[in-house]
């Protein structure tokens, strides 16, 4: 009987050893998806109906979304067309990059100068020729069922979709378009916010290759959209991925500014997209710097 007592505490202590792994694996997805800030939202719309982009939004070509992760365990997040899945030029180049780590992690690709070099333009700089040579690494199908897999739930083809890389960065035709919407590159404004969001809390890889994805982002090549939009805001340091192509425009980025930390994606399908989103990043970092809007006081 003691013989038996004690297997069976052994085996509690092993499940209650397990548990918090668990619980922290599953909620990386819901606690971003469960929060939404009603105030935040309100805040929101008012800002993108006085920037007369509230008519774009209600007709579906522009999603925009804004979380503040400061505090990564009590995320506040608003959203327009949040989970529209819509086509997004090279902005998915970030799943590539998350394939790029997670392969390096678990030694199946080398991170020598050459590739390094190669993760950061293609990011940085948005090389193609760069992307399409560290997705053949990483291995086409095995990035789209890596952006599928439980670990990572970046794409829900029961669901909404998500972010998708069924294409090369080059001339030629899909290999893999994905199920739901048909796209060869596509994201939702929430899966990018996600990815960022999983990054910032350090629960995408482990902390060395964190580090290399975290850098790759870093330092933009390119200024325009968001960083365009934040170029004169004192303090601020983006690590930020962009798209486009012919009126498709999109725009992600997490944004540290001085004691603030915060997401914001854009994705537009208009020839104006791309000036809709330095438009808007200017009152999306307002928003965060100026903080919770007072409370009403009913007078009695």
């Amino acid at each position: 009987m003691r013989l038996i007592t004690h297997k069976i505490a052994i085996l509690l202590l092993a499940c209650f050893c397990i548990l918090p792994v668990i619980a922290a694996a599953e909620t990386n997805h819901p606690l971003l998806r469960s929060a939404a800030d009603p105030e935040l939202q309100a805040q929101l719309e008012q800002m993108v109906r006085k920037e007369g982009l509230w008519k774009n939004v209600e007709r579906g070509e522009l999603a925009v979304l804004l979380a503040i992760v400061t505090d990564p365990d009590h995320p506040r997040l608003a959203e327009l067309n949040g989970h529209k899945m819509m086509y997004a030029a090279s902005l998915p180049k970030i799943a590539i990059l998350l394939g790029a780590a997670v392969a390096i992690e678990e030694g199946k690709l080398t991170l020598d100068d050459q590739l390094h070099e190669e993760l950061v333009n293609m990011i940085r700089y948005s090389c193609n020729a760069c992307a399409t040579r560290v997705l053949e690494l990483v291995g086409r199908e095995n990035l789209i069922t890596l952006l599928q897999s439980p670990e990572y739930d970046f794409y829900d083809a029961n669901g909404e979709g998500g972010l998708w890389v069924g294409k090369d960065y080059a001339a030629g035709t899909a290999y893999h378009r994905d199920p739901l919407n048909n796209l060869s590159h596509g994201a939702t404004a929430f899966q990018v916010a996600r990815f960022y969001y999983r990054l910032n809390s350090g629960t995408l890889v482990s902390p060395e290759y964190t580090e290399l994805m975290m850098e790759a982002l870093s330092n933009p090549g390119i200024h325009h959209k968001f960083v365009e939009g934040l170029q004169d805001t004192p303090g601020i340091r983006f690590f930020r991925k962009s798209g486009t192509w012919k009126d498709y425009h999109a725009d992600s980025a997490l944004i540290r500014h001085n004691d603030q930390t915060y997401i914001i994606v854009g994705l537009a399908h208009n020839r104006n997209g791309g000036k809709w989103l330095t438009q808007l990043a200017g009152p999306l970092n307002d928003m965060v710097v100026a903080g919770p809007a007072p409370k009403k006081v009913a007078l009695n």
